[in-house]
């Protein structure tokens, strides 16, 4: 230990003996560190985005439903109204959103085009910060009440319809007495969704005014509940199931297994494309040391013969090799901080905001780097380049003094 700081000051020196290939290196490694950190950001918001998303598109945080619904989403299976016990259970700190929606397949037709929707009755007071909706009405206006007459048509919906802010259309559904139900709404807004299927396949009126359409009386499809955190739902799920047993209560990670899915996978993903960037960055890493060691065998046959031990010159080597990575960690982690900070308004890819709706993407990312990805790709990073290190170190080590100083 006494020699450590002899061993350091030694690298240091041996480092900028030939300060191109040492700046040609770091740079190499400045510009992997960065490339890592500034991805694993910009993957992680695309997907935080998108669940984010998923879940204001109508999921929630957790639904409870009538069981058989999920399978089979249609009128018989339907909810009583919440009695006392499940609406104390919903009354916890822990919920802070909640609304009854009435969910049925549907048809819509203007006077020149129908279409297939999903037809959602909402209460437009509960869905304000529970969902997308309100927000979403771009033109006109957006519910009043329960018992509004209006109906909120999609954007795309109304141009394949081929109609409009004031005009009429006609919902046809079947009711609880299994009998076609139709009535006439006149289009009161239009809002905007995406993807462009919540768009096209989804029309809003209020919940008391499908419960008469539908001859419902108190009934709803499914409660959608918002938690404060979606993290930790286990406790709430087993409170709304111990107060409606009866009932299909799941959270959203079962509601939306391919988000679950992504979310997963994103780890190894970002894990795999830490291992392509390091891998590229270790060959010049090996090189250069490779390098600066067959250029310094006498010094090294000089050094044994002058009694340091071989584990020494090993040291040494590593050491450069742990100066250089700490460098690079340094200014890359510096320079991807500066990179993120100044795209906090997020990355514009209007260009591609066609493409990017149909999957569910937003046209504006946001990057969003966690200490896990963080303190992931940089210990990755220097564990890994320690390493690659080890082989150059050890055939700096392992040369004979005499063979070491005639070599030519």
């Amino acid at each position: 230990m006494n020699r450590l700081p002899l061993l350091i000051r030694m690298a240091w020196r041996n480092l900028w003996r030939h300060p191109p290939r040492t700046l040609l290196i770091l740079f190499a490694f400045v510009l992997g560190v960065w490339s890592i950190v500034v991805l694993a950001a910009y993957g992680r918001g695309a997907l935080e985005q998108q669940i984010e998303r998923s879940i204001d598109n109508l999921t929630a945080h957790v639904q409870i439903h009538a069981t058989g619904y999920r399978d089979d989403p249609v009128i018989d299976h339907r909810l009583p109204p919440p009695g006392p016990a499940l609406r104390t259970a919903l009354a916890q700190a822990d919920v802070t959103a909640w609304a009854a929606r009435v969910r049925v397949p549907a048809v819509v037709a203007s006077e020149r085009e129908s279409a297939g929707i999903v037809l959602v009755g909402i209460e437009p007071a509960r869905e304000r910060g529970l969902s997308f909706i309100a927000e979403a009405v771009h033109a006109g206006r957006y519910l009043d009440a329960d018992d509004d007459p209006g109906l909120l048509l999609g954007r795309k919906l109304a141009e394949r319809l081929e109609t409009g802010l004031g005009r009429r259309v006609v919902v046809m559904s079947q009711d609880a007495n299994n009998q076609i139900a139709d009535r006439g709404f006149r289009v009161v807004g239009i809002f905007d969704g995406s993807p462009e299927a919540m768009e096209t396949g989804y029309v809003f009126i209020g919940r008391a005014t499908a419960q008469q359409m539908l001859k419902l009386g108190d009934s709803v499809s499914e409660l959608a509940v918002l938690a404060s955190s979606r993290d930790r739902l286990d406790g709430l799920v087993m409170r709304l199931r111990a107060a409606s047993p009866e009932s299909d209560v799941q959270p959203w990670t079962t509601l939306e297994p391919l988000l679950v899915l992504a979310e997963e996978l994103s780890g190894t993903i970002l894990t795999i494309w830490y291992l392509i960037v390091f891998t590229a960055m270790s060959f010049g890493l090996v090189n250069t040391l490779l390098m600066a060691v067959f250029e310094r065998i006498r010094e090294f046959g000089l050094f044994q013969a002058l009694g340091m031990p071989p584990r020494l010159i090993l040291g040494m080597v590593l050491a450069e090799s742990v100066i250089l990575l700490a460098l690079a960690l340094t200014v890359g982690n510096l320079l991807a901080g500066a990179t993120l900070l100044s795209l906090k308004g997020g990355i514009d890819l209007s260009a591609f905001a066609e493409g990017l709706e149909m999957f569910g993407f937003s046209p504006i990312i946001y990057p969003m780097i966690t200490a896990a990805d963080f303190v992931t790709a940089n210990v990755l990073v220097f564990v890994l380049g320690v390493v690659a290190c080890l082989y150059p170190a050890w055939r700096a080590a392992r040369y004979a003094p005499v063979q070491a100083i005639t070599r030519i």
